[in-house]
């Protein structure tokens, strides 16, 4: 900036520095997803995609929070990473921004939706995922609804409570994934110590206190919690509190003992949620070719 003194180019060289994300590769999925791997200041590597809905004007950001994950899920590939580090906020909100430019370089529209659903835990992030979401609303910055944002959590339960008392405005999703504790001690280490009583009474009082809305995430692994049964468990869990059911395809990773469930199963799974009253809808995989569909980020080349 040749308009500011040499000194004080020189100052602001010393003190301060940008540390800009970098595009390391981008990867385009025959179905349209848009896969970007980033490079941070300190070379580590992150990963965010664009998941265009043409038909419904909706362009999706997913974002990464962490470098890698500790939470070690045994169905994704990220928690077969080491979390290295929390992401800056300015890291999270850089995402977003090159994101929303690939997203009016090929769709001609801007992002229309924010989802913290990539790399990493986001309330073990919390200080930066909560200042990234400030400047990405804030009139300074992106200016977006914080209706149009959901964060999403393996479920941490203190952190959902936290959520609640400082009355975030966004939406949130519960990555449950299994209806009872003993199948998702066996897939999620996380819910150890975060069982599913304490999440409903995290969850109901997050409700409570800001009457935003909630999800559950639930990835249907065949044979494993797709079965009627299953079906009646997640229905208990959907008394408490309005809550809208997500049933993801499995993608397959690498090790994983998991297979995709079929289509008759979910079906009938589904089926059985209707009869309950229970809104749910089916989330077809984007991206799969390239490494890009829910638990598949995990920085691999095809």
């Amino acid at each position: 900036m040749t308009n500011l003194s040499k000194t004080l180019r020189e100052n602001l060289s010393k003190h301060y520095t940008i540390n800009r994300i970098k595009t390391n590769l981008i990867q385009k999925s025959n179905d349209g997803t848009i896969k970007t791997r980033f490079k941070l200041h300190d070379e580590h590597l992150i990963e965010s995609v664009l998941i265009p809905v043409e038909r419904d004007n909706r362009f999706t950001v997913c974002v990464s929070s962490q470098v890698g994950c500790s939470l070690t899920c045994s169905f994704c590939a990220t928690g077969k990473m080491k979390r290295m580090r929390n992401l800056d906020p300015g890291e999270i909100y850089d995402q977003v921004t090159m994101v929303n430019e690939q997203s009016l370089e090929h769709f001609d529209k801007p992002l229309s939706n924010i989802v913290y659903m990539g790399m990493g835990e986001p309330l073990l992030a919390y200080k930066n995922v909560m200042k990234s979401i400030e400047l990405i609303t804030g009139k300074d910055g992106l200016n977006m609804s914080p209706r149009r944002i959901t964060v999403s959590t393996a479920g941490i339960a203190k952190m959902i409570m936290k959520l609640a008392d400082d009355e975030v405005k966004f939406n949130l999703a519960l990555s449950l994934h299994a209806a009872d504790d003993t199948k998702r001690d066996s897939i999620m280490p996380i819910n150890e110590t975060n069982n599913l009583d304490n999440l409903m009474d995290a969850l109901a009082y997050f409700y409570q206190k800001t009457k935003n809305k909630i999800s559950y995430e639930y990835i249907a692994f065949q044979r494993f919690n797709d079965s009627i049964q299953d079906a009646k468990n997640l229905s208990k869990l959907c008394k408490r509190f309005p809550v809208k059911v997500n049933i993801i395809e499995y993608n397959p990773i690498d090790g994983s003992e998991f297979s995709k469930s079929d289509s008759g199963r979910i079906e009938d799974f589904m089926d059985y949620l209707k009869r309950q009253d229970i809104t749910c809808t089916l989330r077809r995989s984007r991206g799969k070719d390239i490494d890009a569909a829910c638990g598949q980020l995990a920085n691999k080349e095809n």
